[in-house]
Protein backbone atom coordinates (compact mmCIF):
# COMPACT_ATOMS: atom_id res chain seq x y z
CA UNK A 1 0.00 0.00 0.00
CA UNK A 2 0.98 3.73 -1.00
CA UNK A 3 1.72 6.50 1.21
CA UNK A 4 -1.53 8.73 0.10
CA UNK A 5 -1.28 12.59 -0.27
CA UNK A 6 -4.68 13.58 1.40
CA UNK A 7 -6.22 17.33 1.76
CA UNK A 8 -9.03 19.48 3.55
CA UNK A 9 -11.30 17.97 0.53
CA UNK A 10 -10.87 14.13 1.45
CA UNK A 11 -9.16 14.35 5.34
CA UNK A 12 -12.67 13.28 6.51
CA UNK A 13 -13.00 10.46 4.13
CA UNK A 14 -9.89 9.31 4.44
CA UNK A 15 -8.71 9.69 8.17
CA UNK A 16 -11.77 10.89 10.45
CA UNK A 17 -13.74 8.04 8.54
CA UNK A 18 -11.15 5.71 8.45
CA UNK A 19 -11.95 2.19 10.33
CA UNK A 20 -8.25 1.24 10.03
CA UNK A 21 -6.09 3.22 11.90
CA UNK A 22 -4.80 6.32 10.22
CA UNK A 23 -0.94 7.66 10.49
CA UNK A 24 -0.76 11.61 9.46
CA UNK A 25 2.48 12.73 7.96
CA UNK A 26 2.63 16.43 8.41
CA UNK A 27 4.84 18.15 6.39
CA UNK A 28 6.21 20.92 3.58
CA UNK A 29 8.36 20.63 0.13
CA UNK A 30 11.03 22.97 1.47
CA UNK A 31 11.61 20.43 4.70
CA UNK A 32 14.45 18.23 4.63
CA UNK A 33 13.93 16.09 7.39
CA UNK A 34 10.45 15.61 5.74
CA UNK A 35 12.38 14.18 2.86
CA UNK A 36 14.14 11.96 5.22
CA UNK A 37 11.03 10.33 6.59
CA UNK A 38 9.37 9.57 3.27
CA UNK A 39 11.09 6.44 2.40
CA UNK A 40 10.78 5.12 6.07
CA UNK A 41 6.81 5.64 5.76
CA UNK A 42 6.57 4.20 2.51
CA UNK A 43 8.45 1.00 4.22
CA UNK A 44 6.64 0.89 7.48
CA UNK A 45 3.21 1.26 4.70
CA UNK A 46 4.03 -2.10 2.95
CA UNK A 47 4.99 -4.38 5.93
CA UNK A 48 1.97 -3.27 8.07
CA UNK A 49 -0.34 -2.87 4.73
CA UNK A 50 -4.00 -3.70 6.22
CA UNK A 51 -3.48 -2.69 9.82
CA UNK A 52 -2.19 1.07 9.23
CA UNK A 53 -3.35 3.47 6.80
CA UNK A 54 -0.46 6.23 6.25
CA UNK A 55 -1.27 9.55 4.97
CA UNK A 56 0.64 13.34 4.04
CA UNK A 57 -0.58 16.34 4.37
CA UNK A 58 1.05 19.16 2.67
CA UNK A 59 0.51 22.03 5.72
CA UNK A 60 1.01 24.51 2.84
CA UNK A 61 -1.84 23.39 0.66
CA UNK A 62 -3.86 22.07 3.70
CA UNK A 63 -3.57 25.33 5.97
CA UNK A 64 -7.13 24.87 7.64
CA UNK A 65 -5.44 21.40 8.86
CA UNK A 66 -2.27 22.88 9.86
CA UNK A 67 -4.23 25.05 12.02
CA UNK A 68 -6.35 22.26 13.56
CA UNK A 69 -2.88 20.82 14.90
CA UNK A 70 -1.57 23.88 15.96
CA UNK A 71 1.40 22.67 13.81
CA UNK A 72 5.06 24.93 14.67
CA UNK A 73 7.52 21.95 13.89
CA UNK A 74 7.77 19.33 11.03
CA UNK A 75 7.52 16.64 10.23
CA UNK A 76 4.58 16.25 12.32
CA UNK A 77 3.35 12.67 12.96
CA UNK A 78 -0.89 12.64 14.16
CA UNK A 79 -1.79 8.68 14.80
CA UNK A 80 -5.64 8.54 14.50
CA UNK A 81 -7.96 5.23 15.90
CA UNK A 82 -11.56 5.16 15.58
CA UNK A 83 -11.52 8.91 14.10
CA UNK A 84 -10.16 9.90 17.11
CA UNK A 85 -6.16 11.55 17.22
CA UNK A 86 -4.64 9.37 20.21
CA UNK A 87 -0.72 10.57 19.89
CA UNK A 88 1.41 12.63 18.25
CA UNK A 89 5.79 12.84 17.39
CA UNK A 90 7.75 15.37 16.09
CA UNK A 91 11.00 14.93 14.00
CA UNK A 92 12.50 12.57 11.48
CA UNK A 93 12.51 9.88 13.68
CA UNK A 94 13.38 6.05 12.88
CA UNK A 95 11.58 2.59 11.88
CA UNK A 96 12.15 1.46 14.95
CA UNK A 97 10.88 4.38 17.23
CA UNK A 98 7.35 4.55 14.44
CA UNK A 99 6.88 0.63 15.00
CA UNK A 100 7.10 1.18 18.64
CA UNK A 101 5.00 4.69 18.19
CA UNK A 102 1.86 2.96 16.31
CA UNK A 103 1.87 -0.57 17.81
CA UNK A 104 -0.37 0.75 20.63
CA UNK A 105 -3.66 0.94 17.79
CA UNK A 106 -2.65 -1.76 15.44
CA UNK A 107 -4.79 -4.65 15.09
CA UNK A 108 -4.68 -8.31 16.00
CA UNK A 109 -3.15 -9.95 19.16
CA UNK A 110 -0.56 -8.21 20.52
CA UNK A 111 1.61 -11.63 20.21
CA UNK A 112 1.38 -11.95 16.89
CA UNK A 113 4.46 -10.89 14.44
CA UNK A 114 4.16 -10.41 10.82
CA UNK A 115 7.44 -11.74 9.21
CA UNK A 116 8.67 -8.74 8.18
CA UNK A 117 8.35 -7.13 11.53
CA UNK A 118 10.40 -10.20 12.90
CA UNK A 119 13.26 -9.89 10.48
CA UNK A 120 13.60 -6.41 11.23
CA UNK A 121 13.64 -7.00 14.97
CA UNK A 122 16.22 -9.88 14.48
CA UNK A 123 18.42 -7.63 12.57
CA UNK A 124 17.44 -4.61 15.22
CA UNK A 125 18.87 -7.69 17.96
CA UNK A 126 15.35 -6.83 19.53
CA UNK A 127 13.76 -10.18 19.18
CA UNK A 128 14.97 -14.13 18.72
CA UNK A 129 13.18 -16.40 16.92
CA UNK A 130 12.47 -19.97 18.59
CA UNK A 131 11.52 -22.87 16.56
CA UNK A 132 9.55 -25.08 18.22
CA UNK A 133 9.77 -28.16 15.76
CA UNK A 134 11.34 -30.93 16.32
CA UNK A 135 14.98 -31.08 15.67
CA UNK A 136 15.54 -32.87 12.57
CA UNK A 137 13.28 -30.38 11.05
CA UNK A 138 15.01 -27.39 12.56
CA UNK A 139 18.81 -28.56 11.17
CA UNK A 140 17.25 -29.02 8.22
CA UNK A 141 16.56 -24.92 7.17
CA UNK A 142 15.05 -22.34 10.18
CA UNK A 143 15.37 -18.76 10.33
CA UNK A 144 18.75 -17.44 10.48
CA UNK A 145 19.21 -17.08 14.19
CA UNK A 146 16.79 -19.26 15.65
CA UNK A 147 17.34 -21.40 18.79
CA UNK A 148 15.44 -24.64 18.76
CA UNK A 149 13.56 -25.65 21.75
CA UNK A 150 10.36 -28.63 20.41
CA UNK A 151 7.18 -28.03 21.59
CA UNK A 152 7.09 -30.69 23.69
CA UNK A 153 10.15 -29.66 25.85
CA UNK A 154 9.19 -25.87 26.10
CA UNK A 155 7.34 -26.40 29.66
CA UNK A 156 11.08 -28.03 30.86
CA UNK A 157 13.09 -24.95 29.66
CA UNK A 158 10.61 -22.01 30.08
CA UNK A 159 13.96 -19.98 31.62
CA UNK A 160 15.08 -19.85 28.15
CA UNK A 161 12.30 -17.52 26.98
CA UNK A 162 13.09 -15.09 29.44
CA UNK A 163 14.42 -12.00 28.35
CA UNK A 164 17.92 -11.35 29.85
CA UNK A 165 19.08 -9.27 26.64
CA UNK A 166 16.43 -7.11 25.76
CA UNK A 167 15.35 -9.40 23.37
CA UNK A 168 11.92 -10.97 23.54
CA UNK A 169 11.30 -14.45 22.51
CA UNK A 170 8.93 -15.28 19.16
CA UNK A 171 7.52 -18.86 18.19
CA UNK A 172 7.46 -20.04 15.42
CA UNK A 173 5.78 -23.65 13.65
CA UNK A 174 5.23 -24.52 10.06
CA UNK A 175 2.03 -23.66 10.51
CA UNK A 176 0.62 -21.15 13.46
CA UNK A 177 -1.73 -22.33 15.21
CA UNK A 178 0.64 -24.80 17.43
CA UNK A 179 3.12 -21.65 18.14
CA UNK A 180 -0.03 -19.21 18.69
CA UNK A 181 -1.49 -21.73 21.37
CA UNK A 182 1.79 -22.02 22.89
CA UNK A 183 2.43 -18.19 23.24
CA UNK A 184 -1.35 -17.67 24.75
CA UNK A 185 -0.64 -20.34 27.45
CA UNK A 186 3.07 -18.84 28.37
CA UNK A 187 1.32 -15.57 28.66
CA UNK A 188 -1.05 -17.03 31.52
CA UNK A 189 1.74 -18.10 33.04
CA UNK A 190 3.74 -14.64 33.22
CA UNK A 191 6.17 -15.48 29.95
CA UNK A 192 5.37 -12.62 27.38
CA UNK A 193 6.09 -14.23 23.95
CA UNK A 194 5.30 -13.78 20.52
CA UNK A 195 4.56 -15.67 17.80
CA UNK A 196 4.83 -15.66 14.36
CA UNK A 197 2.17 -15.10 12.03
CA UNK A 198 1.44 -17.68 9.33
CA UNK A 199 3.89 -19.47 10.70
CA UNK A 200 7.08 -20.35 8.86
CA UNK A 201 5.05 -21.13 5.62
CA UNK A 202 4.35 -17.94 5.63
CA UNK A 203 8.22 -16.72 5.94
CA UNK A 204 8.56 -18.52 3.04
CA UNK A 205 5.91 -17.19 1.30
CA UNK A 206 7.41 -13.38 1.97
CA UNK A 207 10.87 -14.84 0.41
CA UNK A 208 13.05 -13.96 3.55
CA UNK A 209 16.23 -15.59 4.14
CA UNK A 210 16.46 -19.12 5.11
CA UNK A 211 19.43 -20.43 7.41
CA UNK A 212 20.08 -24.77 6.12
CA UNK A 213 21.95 -27.34 7.03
Amino acid sequence: MSVRLVSEKDFELEVLRSETPVLVDLFADWCSPCKQLEPVLAQLSVELEGKLKIVRVNIERSPIIARTFRVQSIPMLVLFSQGQPVDQLLGAVDKKTLLEFVRPVLGGSSLEIEPKELRELVLQQRAIPIDIREESAYRRYRIPGALNIPADKIADQQNRLRSKDGRFAVLYSRGEDEAKQLAEKLKEQGIEVGYLKGGFLNWEVEALEIERG
